[in-house]
């Protein structure tokens, strides 16, 4: 730009910082598109938690998501309240077979619990924001941990179809994050710590709990990919050299945003199936709930115990 009316036009992030003024600047961001969907976020997720509490149903202490041919477990909730997520405002559901689509209110034990029967995707054309509300309301609703279920293809040798595996750690390689984007007000820092991402106390838990009912868990990494195609033998290849044990498409964006906001994370796959190339076997989502629904006692005692655990850890943060 030149000059008009004898003044040159102001111009670069400094100049204009300083013609706005911070009590503009901040007022100019407020107005803008990503802010106004947290707010709308933060006032859907009080609506959304609204319509549960009216249900007049203990605070649950712990939460679980459930993946896919996983759901048996929130049936299995002594005291069981189920609520459809077509009933709670602003709720996404999930298109995918093996994905009920419930809340499920109960205890486990002494544990309060509230369970995702099932969680939505990416890949499904879901936002970011709307693929996490789900564990966001989980927080909101006041769980201090959360157990992360999924189905997931195995990729480490020695690991086969029904092996239940307590994920240690992560590869986020679906090329986002939903934590992008303004940061939430109170909710946690702008640069969360992802160093121990996955609790310590509730992955010694578990173990404890395989111990105790004699389950063999295996332990890895999991890589999450965008999906919805199955990765190729060479992805695979480069997964394991990348060092991941076991690949699937979902739990990634929902631990990072309840680390962010400072709550417990455990997570747990059931593997399924093995990884392209690995076996003479073309892969199919129905192989994955057949191979799901197998593990059902094992994978529903154990889940149990884990919740009891978990419980008695929450509450005793609380104290």
């Amino acid at each position: 730009g030149g000059a008009k009316g004898g003044r040159t036009r102001p111009r670069g992030a400094r100049t204009i910082a300083r013609a706005l003024g911070v009590g503009a600047r901040e007022s100019a961001l407020s107005r803008h598109p990503e802010f106004a969907s947290l707010r709308g976020m933060a006032s859907d997720l009080v609506e959304a938690a609204a319509r549960i509490r009216a249900l007049a149903a203990p605070v649950p202490q712990v939460g679980v998501v459930l993946g896919s041919g996983l759901g048996a477990f929130g049936d299995s909730l002594t005291g069981l309240v189920k609520l459809p997520y077509s009933e709670i405002p602003h709720m996404p559901e999930s298109s995918v077979v093996g994905h009920a689509g419930n809340l499920c209110l109960g205890t486990v034990g002494e544990a309060r619990v509230a369970c995702l029967q099932g969680r939505v995707h990416v890949y499904e054309g879901h936002a970011l924001e709307r693929v996490t509300f789900g564990v966001r309301l989980l927080a909101e609703l006041g769980c201090r941990a959360v157990l992360l279920t999924n189905a997931a293809g195995g990729i480490k040798a020695g690991f086969s179809p029904g092996d239940l595996m307590l994920i240690v750690d992560h590869l986020n390689l679906m090329g986002d994050n939903p934590l992008v984007g303004p940061n939430e007000a109170g909710a946690g820092p702008r640069f969360p710590d992802m160093t121990r991402t996955y609790d310590l106390e509730l992955a010694e838990a578990a173990r404890a709990a395989a111990r105790e009912l004699r389950v063999k868990l295996q332990e890895g990494v999991y890589a999450g990919l965008l999906g919805p195609s199955y990765e190729t033998p060479a992805e695979i290849r480069m997964l394991r050299t990348l060092g991941a044990d076991a690949v699937g498409m979902s739990t990634v964006p929902e631990v990072l945003v309840l680390r962010h906001r400072g709550v417990r994370v455990g997570a747990m796959s059931c593997i399924t199936n093995l990884g392209a190339g690995l076996s003479d076997a073309l892969l199919d989502h129905s192989e994955v709930e057949e191979t799901a629904k197998k593990t059902r006692t094992t994978f529903t005692a154990l889940l149990g115990k884990w919740v009891e655990a978990a419980a008695h850890i929450a509450s005793a943060e609380q104290k």
